[in-house]
């Protein structure tokens, strides 16, 4: 899924005096007013740093089709598990990194927000709901978001990206309201409980950023890894071990951790430092799109016209959510 409130920040780039331009991003004093060739040279890279972080969500889409087809029903605990604390050994190892001095702290409570507490509501929504179902109420969080850094960050509200977010949260109310959407009271509470979780996350980890010197691959080892270990005790005790987990659960459980968990968490913790927090948020309506898309392709899940609605005011405004802008002009904090 950055030290000071202003968004363009990247996160790598330490503490900075709140309010105060970095010197070398869009915006600051040392940048011409008038937009020239270097400024549009400048704006491509930003317009990839999106094209990149829509990755992520595009992978959390294929979660609730490996849950429901590939892992074992009934272990939602030990499916976060799997997915998180392997994972972040492994990027740990590669990070070469620990935390230090505040940062232990830091990292516990991300990893609890983004990891721990998120993975076994998401595989719980996964598995009492159908997949575009499920991941649309992940739709939800871009409004979250946007009022929790407000909250948290300090950051005056950008109106069209606000307005982009309530159209997005119309349309999930639409598909969740629809009459053939299947739905299971736990899997909403969960599903929504997950998004409150991880759009806290996000959040936090934009105020935190992440030290100098660290990579995004380390930061995500240290949440993946505190999440995991959290999740360790409460496995063994509340749920216990699968009976049975063959080679295609195996590659159910490979897939989640190594792609959708340590590649696109390291690419979204990246991406977050670079992006407006509000805009980040907007492309997690990437995620109901991939799940409703293999929904209907592999399982054969229909929609009625109103979800088809929904679905596309979600979308739409995904997309319209990020237009504008590209340059960060200093006044846009969202």
């Amino acid at each position: 899924m950055t030290t000071s409130p202003a968004l363009e920040t990247p996160a790598g780039a330490g503490a900075t005096v709140p309010g105060a331009p970095d010197p070398g991003s869009p915006g600051s004093p040392a940048e011409a007013p008038a937009p020239g060739p270097a400024a549009r040279r400048r704006a491509l890279p930003l317009a990839l740093v999106t094209v990149l972080a829509a990755l992520a969500p595009l992978s959390w889409g294929t979660t609730y089709l490996v849950t429901t087809d590939f892992l074992p029903a009934g272990h939602p605990l030990f499916a976060g598990l799997a997915r998180a604390l392997p994972a972040g050994l492994v990027a740990l190892a590669l990070g070469r990194a620990l935390p230090h001095g505040v940062w232990w702290f830091r990292a516990a409570v991300l990893g609890l927000l983004n990891i721990g507490f998120f993975f076994p509501l998401l595989f719980i929504s996964a598995a009492h709901l159908p997949g575009g179902v499920a991941a649309t109420l992940g739709a939800a969080q871009p409004l979250l978001v946007a009022f929790l850094a407000v909250a948290v960050l300090q950051e005056k509200l950008v109106f069209w990206r606000l307005a982009w977010a309530v159209v997005g949260a119309v349309g999930v109310g639409f598909v969740v309201l629809g009459r053939s959407a299947g739905l299971d009271a736990v899997g909403v509470l969960a599903g929504l409980a997950g998004t409150a979780s991880m759009g806290l996350g996000v959040v936090l980890t934009k105020k935190w950023g992440r030290p100098a010197g660290v990579r995004p691959l380390a930061m995500a080892g240290w949440q993946l890894t505190a999440g995991g270990l959290f999740l360790l005790p409460l496995t063994l005790l509340v749920e216990g071990l699968p009976a049975d987990v063959g080679p295609r659960a195996l590659g159910g459980y490979l897939w989640l951790g190594l792609v959708g968990g340590l590649l696109a968490y390291a690419l979204w913790f990246w991406a977050i430092g670079k992006l407006p927090v509000t805009r980040a948020s907007l492309l997690g309506f990437l995620s109901p799109l991939m799940a409703a898309g293999l929904g209907v392709l592999v399982k054969g899940e229909t929609f009625g016209p109103l979800q088809v609605v929904g679905l596309i005011l979600a979308f739409g405004a995904m997309l319209l959510g990020q237009l504008g802008g590209w340059r960060a002009k200093p006044a846009e904090r969202g």
